[in-house]
């Protein structure tokens, strides 16, 4: 039996201003009509012996993961929620524990949740050996065959072949130089390392008691202090925080006498940067990627992304051009690398840029600012059919809600009234509130806030039915 582990949790920092830290990169349809979580989940459906998955992914995130799922029709074994960043060691940790206290030891087939792999009947055969080698005790990685010398991936080194397609691991290198790379690449011993995994639940927790016995130690307590909420199994916050952050390469592959590569050539990429999307997708007469609404003159060998308007370019060449409807990247295509330097100085500055779009995806469904300025700011607001937001209030500001289309169930004070199509209410500061849409179709409205301070702290939340707290 498989269960696979979807690797959730990342941030994308690289994909800005695409991948934001609160809707990161593997929420965001990068290069079809799935997003990379909805695409990691469907590529498992072919494989034989696949139980539904384990997602283990940031606690900001839950609400858009579980939706995900549900749009594909998916209802995963678990969800476990990480309070904190700590590489995969400790979530591959939290799910062999999880796993094992439901007396469960299958095999676990873990993979991070933004890749792109072309030639899924290659990725299922890979997925089948791993399985009968998993099952004997070994520890299974997956070598992508490279196909070119690249300096963004790490590299293992092949060792004693052990059956067709498999072979012992010599040795983990890190992300060469340019000429380094190349050096590997001629050896033709050398592969990518995919930071996909196969392993048994105990095998794993067996190898991490050796190598790591302190990471595994609050990883038991945190998830033995952990608690079920709503579709979501959440490990203790306090706990889980005093344990180390580091890769499971690390902490075990690289030192274990049980590791096992086997090779994987199927257009595997893991989608980290502009120019691997670029790398990826189809070009046109001018080696260029252009997506939107484009116009290009002179412009060859780059890639163009317009979100929400026109874009145009003239004499680039190899360029990266990402327009969102509140930031816009520019960058040589040798250079996007960098980009987590700009979201460096986005949160020292403490500017929303670097954690949210111009549309904030909620539980209920989602809101976008059209318009801010001192002492107003004016929202789009969609509430899915059957949801509601939390019964709330605020300090700082009071709200005037227009109904565009469709109807509303609104709570004010002490009386409950519908709202209807092109009708309006106002919401004085301080009244105890709640917005809900009993219809089919999506209820949207125009809110306008005024106050002396709007930011998304400024809410007391009395009831919620996603059991979120303040800010939230």
């Amino acid at each position: 039996m498989i269960v696979p582990v979807i690797l959730a949790g990342g941030s994308g920092t690289r994909l800005w201003p695409l991948s934001r830290q609160l809707y990161p990169k593997q929420l965001i349809n990068m290069y079809n009509q799935h997003t990379m979580l909805q695409n990691t989940v469907l590529r498992l459906e072919e494989t034989r012996h696949t139980e539904p998955p384990v997602i283990v992914c940031n606690e900001a995130h839950r609400f858009m993961t579980a939706e995900q799922l549900r749009q594909i029709e998916v209802d995963p074994h678990a969800i476990l929620l990480e309070p904190a960043a700590r590489n995969t060691a400790p979530a591959i940790a939290l799910a062999a524990i999880t796993l094992g206290m439901q007396e469960q030891d299958p095999v676990l087939l873990v993979l991070p949740a933004d890749h792109r792999i072309e030639n899924t009947a290659a990725f299922h055969a890979a997925v089948h050996q791993g399985e009968a080698l998993a099952e004997k005790g070994y520890l299974l990685t997956f070598g992508i065959v490279p196909t070119s010398p690249e300096t963004g991936y790490g590299y293992i080194q092949k060792g004693a072949l052990l059956e067709d397609n498999a072979c012992e691991i010599k040795r983990f290198v890190e992300k060469p130089d340019l000429q380094t790379a190349r050096n590997y690449l001629t050896a033709g011993d050398y592969c990518w390392n995919s930071g996909m995994f196969m392993f048994r639940a105990s095998t794993i927790l067996q190898e991490l008691e050796i190598q790591a016995p302190d990471m595994v130690a609050v990883c038991r307590k945190a998830v033995a202090a952990g608690n079920q909420d709503l579709d979501f199994f959440r490990v203790d916050k306090t706990i889980f925080e005093q344990v180390s952050a580091d890769s499971i390469d690390y902490a075990v592959m690289e030192k274990t006498r049980k590791g096992v590569m086997i090779f994987l050539d199927a257009g595997w990429n893991d989608l980290g940067s502009f120019d691997a999307l670029y790398q990826t997708e189809a070009k046109d007469q001018n080696a260029n990627v252009l997506k939107g609404d484009v116009l290009t003159h002179d412009v060859t060998n780059s890639y163009i992304n317009a979100q929400s308007r026109l874009v145009a370019a003239v004499g680039l060449d190899a360029f990266v051009v990402v327009e969102t409807k509140d930031a816009v990247l520019v960058s040589p295509r040798n250079r996007v690398q960098d980009v987590k330097q700009i979201v460096k100085q986005l949160k020292a500055l403490k500017r929303p840029e670097s954690s949210t779009h111009a549309k904030v995806y909620r539980p209920w469904g989602d809101y976008e600012t059209i318009d801010i300025s001192q002492r107003y700011q004016v929202k789009r607001i969609t509430v899915k059919p059957g949801a509601k937001l939390s019964l709330q209030k605020h300090f700082h500001r009071a709200e005037h809600w227009t109904v565009v289309s469709g109807s509303a169930i609104v709570t004010q004070g002490d009386t409950e009234f519908l709202l209807k199509e092109d009708e309006s209410t106002y919401i004085p500061l301080g009244t105890t509130h709640r917005l809900e849409n009993p219809g089919k179709i999506p209820l949207e409205l125009i809110e306008v806030q005024s106050g002396p301070y709007l930011g998304e702290d400024d809410i007391v939340r009395f009831d919620d039915v996603y059991g979120r707290k303040k800010g939230q």
